[in-house]
């Protein structure tokens, strides 16, 4: 029988990155005398890369700005944010034992995140946390991001799996949404960064710590497929 593979979405769900994308992204529109963004902003700006992250602090800004600007930024970006990473961006509490716990019951893990390649893997790598993953995909993996369930299609694929035997994790309407459309059963964490109660986000499931990520309810989820 195929391995399940458990997918996990990266910012807000696997890692509280907040902190470095905030200083990131300050430190980006800075360069257009943009006033700085808090905390409170953060869950409407991330899940779609930081390519949209920046294009919605300018609209947030009540600013507009073009495509040649925009790559300026984003490179801008990019260039601040892997100088220090991985920064203070931390696991979330319990995850490193729960993947350790997953692993050795067999399944397989893999990252499926909208933040590209160049940013998404070496955070992964930098935290200790890459050897767990058969797979890490971001928004530039392939011509698709979630929501789109080619993305999360994908990425279970490129990790050696079936997707009627997969499940994702996630924090934000993104990842619930890509669950739907691939048909795949979703689990939703409430420390991320939605801009939403994730109650109403329609995953299958909420778990407030990943200690309540068990063998025990992958299996139920899948036997209930």
């Amino acid at each position: 029988m195929t391995t399940p593979i458990i997918v996990f979405d990266l910012d807000g769900t696997l890692v509280d990155t907040a902190p470095d994308l905030m200083a990131s992204l300050n430190h980006t529109i800075a360069a257009a005398s943009l006033a700085p963004v808090g905390y409170d902003d953060m869950t409407h700006l991330v899940g779609q890369g930081a390519r949209v992250m920046i294009e919605r602090a300018f609209r947030l800004r009540g600013k507009s700005l073009n495509d040649e600007e925009l790559t300026s930024l984003l490179e801008r970006f990019i260039s601040h944010y892997k100088a220090d990473m991985p920064g203070e961006s931390k696991p979330f509490p319990g995850l490193t034992d729960t993947l350790t716990r997953l692993t050795q019951a067999g399944y397989g893990l893999a990252v499926c995140t909208n933040k590209i390649e160049e940013l998404a893997i070496p955070l992964v790598q930098k935290l200790g946390l890459d050897h767990h993953f058969a797979a890490i995909t971001g928004g530039d993996t392939f011509a698709v991001r979630k929501p789109d369930a080619r993305h999360l299609i994908g990425t279970v694929e490129k990790a050696g799996g079936d997707p009627r035997r997969a499940i994702m994790v996630g924090d934000s309407i993104n990842d619930i949404l890509a669950a739907r459309n691939a048909e795949i059963p979703s689990i939703v964490v409430p420390f991320g960064y939605s801009d939403q109660p994730v109650e109403e986000l329609g995953a299958d499931r909420v778990i407030r710590h990943f200690d309540e990520l068990t063998p025990a309810l992958i299996e139920e989820m899948l036997s209930g497929r």
